[in-house]
């Protein structure tokens, strides 16, 4: 896709918050530091639209950008890393659960995972849940560059095993460094517009 305009619109905590147009929506899930800021920039040609950070964990809110005036991106805060107390993230966790499973908008959601490394049991527990509420997923295993091409397919592999992905989902090897993988990312969410 040629993405020629895009915004951050708002950042959500409640579902009275959230844009009212009635566009689709793709969730973008991953631990911290996973690198969703750089995939976010990266699908769109902007530099620093989605903030990335070196400190894991500062996404706190839904974040939607709106592409192109015809979808949204929803970037979820990360799990894992994030150095907070227990009670805020259990918040979080409603937050973002309230927005994946009562959301019509959202059309299917991207769970980012570091190639270099097998899925975190945080990561299994995220894609188990999605398919529970029948939630789309396109999985992105970003940072490919990090690693010889000819190795990619044993660590996608792992990737497959690890999270059981199913058929119907799409597994797309990516790198912000690069732009590798970008056009296959966009085909995975045109199938779900």
């Amino acid at each position: 896709m040629k993405v020629t305009k895009s915004d951050f619109i708002i950042s959500a905590v409640k579902p009275e918050q959230y844009p009212i147009e009635g566009l689709p929506e793709i969730g973008l899930a991953g631990r911290s530091n996973v690198g969703k800021s750089s995939l976010i920039n990266t699908l769109i040609n902007r530099k620093n639209l989605a903030r990335t950070s070196q400190k894991p964990g500062k996404t706190q809110t839904l974040n939607f950008y709106l592409i192109n005036e015809l979808l949204y991106f929803v970037d979820v805060p990360g799990y894992g890393f994030a150095k907070v107390s227990k009670k805020e993230r259990d918040a979080w966790g409603r937050m973002i659960e309230t927005y994946l499973t009562d959301r019509d908008q959202l059309k299917a959601v991207i769970q980012i995972v570091d190639l270099r490394h097998a899925p975190s049991n945080d990561d299994v527990v995220m894609y188990d849940w999605l398919k529970h509420y029948e939630i789309p997923v396109i999985v992105v295993a970003t940072k490919s560059d990090k690693i010889p091409k000819g190795k990619w397919q044993k660590h996608l592999k792992v990737v497959s095993q690890t999270l059981k992905i199913e058929p119907t989902d799409r597994l797309v090897t990516f790198s912000s460094h690069t732009g590798q993988g970008k056009e296959d990312v966009w085909s995975a969410i045109k199938s779900y517009l």
